[in-house]
């Protein structure tokens, strides 16, 4: 799975970036046919807080998962947007399979 990590308003860190690829390695166990998956890091200024926000968009074939998750870290923050992108990976699966035994 190719990954392309983009951070708007700041630079990331090796560290963060690296965090991003293991961590997204392991939805390959849940879905074996990503395509690629695009993340965005992003600050949002609200005030005195500066919340971390997590965008991760995965390629599969036939369609595209979104996940858009918001916290005071951005390893938080992704792993908030990988869980809710695991559930929509077994989701897909299990509506492939249906469709490919019909």
């Amino acid at each position: 799975m190719k990954v392309h990590t983009e951070s708007v308003q700041f630079k990331a860190d090796q560290k963060l970036v690296d965090y991003v690829e293991k961590k997204l390695a392991k939805l390959d166990t849940f879905f074996d046919r990503i395509i690629g998956a695009d993340v965005k890091l992003r600050l949002e200024n609200s005030g005195q807080v500066r919340d971390k926000i997590a965008e991760i968009r995965l390629n599969v074939p036939g369609t595209t998962l979104f996940a858009k998750e918001t916290n005071k870290t951005f390893e938080a923050s992704i792993d908030l947007a990988l869980d809710n992108l695991k559930r929509q990976l077994t989701k897909y699966k299990s509506k492939m399979r249906a469709r490919a035994s019909k």
